[in-house]
């Protein structure tokens, strides 16, 4: 009975893995870096089973030569239309460059850039502070939320040990109009960095905070009421002397004592 239940189920195997048929998928040859526009001596053909392909795959490597590779690849890696930029979008940081997007530089001697902690992938968001000529003391206040970091310096990859490093120039991807805020904020005051989780997508209405909100009142503080004192006045002089009247019928007499 073992036997019989043993070759019925091999025979159930071998039935199934012949129905199985492999296809080709263009692959990366050998460890690739991001930046730079792939050619065919970066690719290969890899052997895939035909009912589980990767999704945004290739079956010709003329679909994948020519494109810029936007993350870096490992040997024998599938290469998908995530990791591909735009047929002509250019070589370096260009080619990770989305459509409608732009990369816009702000130097490091006006950011404060969280302890070295920024890496090419992370996401931030970006505070002010300013003086405004509507209020009379300087604010704070986030103009950009959730921006992703496309470069700390010349890196667009971050390091794979997550060493901090001292960049020059942080490179963030924004949309044009973004770009025009971070810009303009640079140039009124001080910008700052905060780094905030990659999972966490969530944009959150904030008022701006002023100075006058940190500083206590510079008033007295009111002490409780008290009780009103009593004030006592002083005895009226007694006179020297006094005066009595009489009047009896039409007769009038004053006498003093």
């Amino acid at each position: 009975m073992a036997g019989g239940i043993t070759f019925l189920l091999f025979k159930s195997l071998r039935a199934n893995a012949g129905q199985r048929k492999a296809i080709q998928i263009v692959a990366a040859i050998r460890e690739l870096p991001p930046g730079v526009p792939l050619t065919p001596k970066d690719l290969t053909m890899l052997d895939w089973f035909n009912d589980v392909p990767p999704s945004g795959s290739f079956s010709k490597l003329e679909e994948v030569a020519g494109r810029p590779l936007i993350h870096s690849l490992g040997a024998n890696e599938p290469i998908l239309k995530r990791d591909l930029g735009l047929e002509g979008s250019g070589m370096g940081l260009a080619g990770r460059i989305p459509a409608g997007m732009r990369a816009t530089a702000v130097k490091s001697n006006e950011v404060v850039g969280v302890a070295g902690f920024l890496y090419p992938g992370s996401h931030v968001d970006v505070l002010a502070t300013y003086a405004s000529s509507a209020a009379t003391a300087p604010l704070t206040q986030t103009v950009l939320q959730d921006v992703e970091v496309l470069a700390a310096g010349q890196t667009i990859e971050p390091d794979p040990q997550g060493k901090p490093q001292t960049v020059d120039v942080v490179t963030l991807l924004l949309s044009p109009e973004d770009s025009q805020k971070l810009l303009l904020t640079a140039g009124q005051g001080t910008i700052q960095f905060v780094l905030r989780s990659g999972v966490d997508q969530k944009n959150v209405e904030l008022r701006p905070t002023r100075l006058d909100q940190l500083i206590a009142s510079e008033r007295p503080p009111v002490s409780p009421a008290s009780p009103k004192k009593q004030v006592a006045l002083a005895p009226s002089p007694r006179p020297s002397f006094y005066v009595l009247e009489m009047i009896q019928g039409t007769e009038r007499s004053v006498q003093k004592f």
